[in-house]
């Protein structure tokens, strides 16, 4: 349909605002993978605070329930898939992938931020990109638990979130050498690794302790920690190392 001009009749001009919603609402199923039933719903997730005179018509609502739904997906992800993961390793991987940085790149990566509903003037490229990006990923998923229900919110999450959930995965990893030394000592020896305290000096409110590994009949050069997990992971490290996993650098935390 050809845009409006001076010459055209108020239904005219009504016909092509409300194919244009209609082509607008179409591109962003079409961009979520997810068919609304409550059109409505889906057109409230879009409008800003700034667009409107009560923020009870705003999308501020949906963010907050949207921001839950999230949360409450990814742990429970995480704690299915990755059974042999403290409470720590779970948040810190969690934490990086509600993030608002995380939530904005999906949301660009998917071009839900061009279709957010903004007062004039009032919002700069930057935010578009960032904050209001990573605020309106969650209000989609808030409509979309409403309109479909949990697990129609799930499968669009992991959908959105299944590379970026074994990238976090694997990067955690990287950085954890005893998960490192666990996986490649069953892998290769059929064992796993043991951690012997060597020593321990200072104060009980200040200690530092002295750890080796073990693997089998094998010993690893041994480390010292602030506290026991520490000096585990830097004689994982040492053990890596002494294995040819891992190269000795600067940056590495047992040196």
């Amino acid at each position: 349909m050809s845009l409006p001009t001076t010459n055209s009749s108020p239904w005219q001009v009504y016909r092509w605002l409300v194919n244009m919603d209609k082509a607008i609402l179409r591109e962003i199923e079409q961009a979520t993978g997810y068919k609304f039933s409550d059109k409505g719903l889906l057109d409230r997730a879009f409008t800003h605070s700034s667009a409107v005179d009560d923020r009870l018509l705003s999308n501020e609502r949906l963010e907050f329930l949207g921001d839950a739904v999230l949360a409450v997906v990814i742990c429970q992800t995480l704690f299915e898939n990755f059974t042999d993961y403290l409470e720590g390793d779970l948040t810190k991987i969690k934490s990086k992938l509600v993030s608002r940085e995380t939530c904005a790149a999906i949301s660009r990566r998917l071009g839900l931020q061009k279709y957010l509903k903004v007062g004039k003037g009032m919002v700069s490229n930057r935010a578009l990109s960032g904050s209001l990006a990573a605020g309106v990923l969650e209000t989609v998923i808030a409509a979309i638990y409403i309109d479909g229900g949990f697990d129609a919110a799930r499968d669009f999450i992991l959908r959105i979130y299944g590379s970026l959930i074994e990238k976090a995965d694997a990067e955690h990893d990287q950085g954890n050498f005893k998960s490192l030394l666990q996986q490649y000592s069953q892998e290769q020896f059929n064992a796993t690794p043991s951690y012997i305290l060597l020593d321990e000096k200072g104060p009980d409110h200040n200690k530092c302790f002295e750890l080796e590994v073990a693997i089998s009949d094998r010993n690893f050069p041994s480390a010292w920690g602030s506290n026991k997990k520490e000096a585990e992971q830097k004689a994982a490290f040492n053990a890596l190392v002494e294995l040819g996993i891992l190269k000795k650098t600067a940056e590495n935390p047992a040196e």
